[in-house]
């Protein structure tokens, strides 16, 4: 049981590693933010949307099909918002956490609580962009600043979503939760949250492949199933740590300095994650691009080469 855990926290250490991570995010991209942040030109429909939370997994859905509807028409072209993607790939996994609830789920309203407690960090992060607040996690900023940028894969931005919603929301949301249904043991309640894992195990692949760019197809077919099971690995690594980073959170619940210190440590961290992310990427679309360019080349060299030798006459005048 959580309930009596004993816990030092400190603030001064915490404050510290929050600093030096916000400034090796800095090393890794200086992006600046847009002036004016927001989901412009469709910032009043945006607002209009995430306009008071959902009490239901049911209401999660609708605003998620809500968002994604006005993301799809946001720049930088129909259905290419890069914001848009991650959005996508949530609503498939909420709505099969749903289908879930009522046929696999031992214990359906925690389930259900922790998937609208887990919303509720995500849509508040759309809004506080949307209303140009800086007090936007910086994980989520990470995604938002570059939801017109067409040189970032749908990939990435996919994952750079699940990066800002299991590292740094999903703690908070089951501390949120356990804060309504109690502190839990563990083996009651447990075995739900990994059912999602399930879940992702099922999604990710079909949803990765479709978000990949040629390349990085290619490079999918190349290493076989190492993708699948390695993204398998990473789901469970994460979302572990998220039930145990909350467990660690829980004691400090009702410390508002302490607890948001905590929060922003976490958050800083995953943002540094989120920029390496980028930053690898860019190294594989390089050399991806690099052997794109090789490969025309030669296919230039050959051609010329087999023009030559079915014309003699043209070789010997050269």
């Amino acid at each position: 049981m959580l309930v009596g855990m004993a816990v030092t926290f400190d603030r001064r250490l915490a404050s510290g590693s929050a600093d030096r991570l916000r400034v090796k995010r800095l090393e890794l991209s200086d992006l600046p933010v847009p002036a004016g942040r927001g989901w412009t030109p469709l910032r009043e429909a945006m607002g209009e949307c995430l306009d008071g939370p959902p009490g239901t997994i049911a209401g999660v859905i609708e605003k998620l099909r809500n968002v994604q509807s006005i993301l799809d028409d946001l720049p930088p072209s129909r259905a290419a918002n890069r914001v848009a993607a991650f959005n996508d790939l949530y609503l498939t996994i909420t709505c099969r956490v749903d289908g879930a609830l009522t046929t696999t789920a031992d214990e359906p309203e925690f389930l259900e609580q922790l998937d609208v407690e887990f919303a509720k960090r995500y849509f508040d992060a759309l809004q506080r962009w949307n209303n140009d607040d800086e007090s936007t996690p910086d994980v989520w900023e990470v995604l938002f600043k570059r939801a017109t940028d067409e040189q970032m894969s749908q990939l990435v931005a996919a994952m750079l979503g699940v990066n800002a919603h299991i590292n740094h929301d999903l703690s908070l949301a089951l501390v949120a939760t356990w804060a309504e249904t109690g502190a839990p043991a563990d083996d009651r309640v447990h075995p739900d949250y990994l059912l999602v894992n399930e879940i992702f195990y099922e999604e990710i692949p079909p949803l990765r492949r479709g978000y990949s760019t040629e390349w990085q197809l290619a490079l999918d077919g190349f290493v076989g199933g190492l993708d699948d099971w390695s993204q398998r690995v990473l789901v469970t690594v994460t979302r572990a740590r998220a039930w145990d980073q909350a467990r660690e959170l829980w004691p400090i619940r009702d410390d508002p300095e302490d607890f948001e210190q905590a929060r922003l440590t976490m958050d800083r961290m995953a943002s540094v994650l989120a920029e390496g992310v980028i930053a690898g990427d860019r190294v594989i679309n390089a050399f991806g691009d690099f052997a794109d360019d090789c490969d025309q080349l030669l296919d230039r060299l050959l051609r010329r080469q087999r023009a030559r030798a079915a014309d003699p006459a043209a070789e010997a005048c050269a």
